[in-house]
């Protein structure tokens, strides 16, 4: 974000905005001057959800927007007046914004690293007087924005080394310390990181990027994310069509950055371990191929069943790392399959948890802040499809069924005995633009994790 869309309300000239509901649209019409009922009716303004009114008022005007219950306000009851209302000042004539502070902000995301939006007028500044919720709703909306940038900018100007100068610059806001693995060390600590990123070309050359922050005696929280800049399928190479979105591969990787800048801003009291294996799934002599097996970090060893199921390879050398670390809790993100997206939609983040309590409280806090997920399961039945006849386990099953489960039981494999876990499986991607959720990269997932571990670690 490029302004402070939200700034403390100090008495400023402003344009006011009244939020009605459907429901208490004619009561509220009755406030109005027989001129200004015509010119909303002229707008077809019936205070159903994300309508905007404007309302002569003598040399002035205000705005009216349409929302659900002016008392409960969602993070998107702001978003389409943001979208749509002139550049200014603006004050809700009630006091309190609360969730909707989001959306406000959100809404005036614009990608324009490639093309000059010459639509924008200016920003569009809401003034509040809830001078504690300012400084987090900001950090907030500028993590979604950094999802949304990261995931919108194509694999040639995000790639792996790319990722690490994202990184790179988080450690440096926040006083972190970035450590990155690659060459033969990569080989030699994170071999299945270094197996799936071998193909790419050198400037794309795999690594892991290594995040940790905060006070060595506080609780270690780790948090991973899946950093494949491009998948093409590898060997198993997929259709074109199949490829078209594959720059958002990386997704889980700037779920993982976002979140960790959010856990530095606020100085919650965690030992941060933040880990993201960042490759090129490519196509070349060099590259690894079906029946291989693969020597992982844990030591388990791994049949490749298919070069497309890569994520799950890089994100287990990661898991194994973290684990190393004793945590409290880790949380993985991953645009990992497309069977997720078969059974939630691309909306719903795909949750898996080892702990009840630990899914109750993700799903309770995506709930609250308007970032929903769907708990599906880790049956252990399934595991037996993970089968290698040479190897530990193989990274593919062969069935076609339950393919998110699966793969997150792979996963389960490399966090160590007893260590609370929760995976995404996340779509990172808005196919269809809606009210302060531009088409395009998207953070599904990210607030409910936050304000997860706000409420833990507080």
């Amino acid at each position: 974000m490029k302004d402070d869309l939200i700034q403390p309300d100090r008495g400023q000239q402003a344009i006011a905005i009244h939020l009605v509901s459907k429901d208490g649209f004619p009561e509220f019409a009755k406030t109005l001057s027989g001129p200004q009922r015509a010119a909303l009716a002229g707008q077809k303004f019936t205070a159903a959800g994300f309508q905007v009114g404007i309302v002569p008022d003598g040399d002035a005007w205000f705005a009216v927007g349409g929302v659900r219950n002016p008392a409960e306000l969602s993070s998107w009851c702001l978003a389409k007046l943001a979208e749509e209302l002139p550049a200014g000042l603006y004050r809700l004539a009630q006091d309190d914004a609360g969730k909707a502070l989001h959306g406000w902000q959100t809404a005036q995301y614009r990608f324009t690293r490639y093309r000059e939006d010459k639509d924008s007028e200016g920003p569009r500044i809401l003034l509040s007087k809830e001078a504690k919720a300012i400084g987090p709703a900001l950090a907030e909306a500028e993590a979604v924005a950094l999802v949304r940038t990261l995931v919108n900018t194509p694999a040639e100007d995000m790639g792996p080394a790319e990722l690490e100068v994202e990184a790179e610059r988080l450690a440096k806001a926040h006083g972190a310390k970035l450590s990155v693995t690659k060459g033969e060390t990569l080989e030699r600590e994170y071999p299945m990181v270094h197996a799936v990123g071998r193909a790419a070309a050198r400037s794309h050359a795999p690594r892991m990027l290594h995040l940790t922050w905060g006070d060595e005696k506080a609780p270690v929280l780790g948090i991973v994310g899946k950093g494949v800049c491009f998948d093409s399928g590898g060997l198993d190479i997929k259709p074109a069509a199949g490829m078209l979105l594959m720059k958002k591969d990386m997704g889980g990787a700037a779920h993982a950055l976002a979140l960790a800048a959010l856990i530095m801003g606020a100085g919650l009291k965690v030992r941060l371990h933040c880990l993201v294996p960042a490759v090129e799934n490519a196509v070349a002599g060099n590259a690894f191929r079906p029946g291989d097996v693969l020597r992982s970090r844990k030591g388990l060893t791994v049949e490749i069943g298919n070069t497309d199921a890569e994520g799950r390879l890089i994100l287990a050398d990661a898991l194994a790392r973290v684990s190393e670390e004793q945590p409290e809790l880790v949380i993985d993100f991953a645009t990992l399959t497309g069977a997720a997206r078969v059974a939630v939609g691309p909306d719903l983040p795909a949750l898996f948890t080892r702990r009840d309590e630990t899914a109750d409280a993700l799903l309770v806090a995506g709930k609250a802040h308007d970032d929903p997920c769907w708990r599906l399961p880790l049956y252990e039945g399934y595991g037996e499809w993970l089968k290698s006849d040479i190897a530990d386990a193989n990274n593919a099953h062969t069935n076609g069924f339950a393919g998110a489960s699966v793969a997150a039981l792979f996963l389960d494999k490399f966090v160590a005995e007893g260590v609370d876990w929760a995976h995404f499986d996340t779509f990172a991607w808005r196919p269809t633009p809606k009210p302060g959720r531009p088409k395009g990269g998207d953070a599904l997932g990210l607030r409910a994790a936050w304000h997860m571990i706000q409420a833990r670690f507080a």
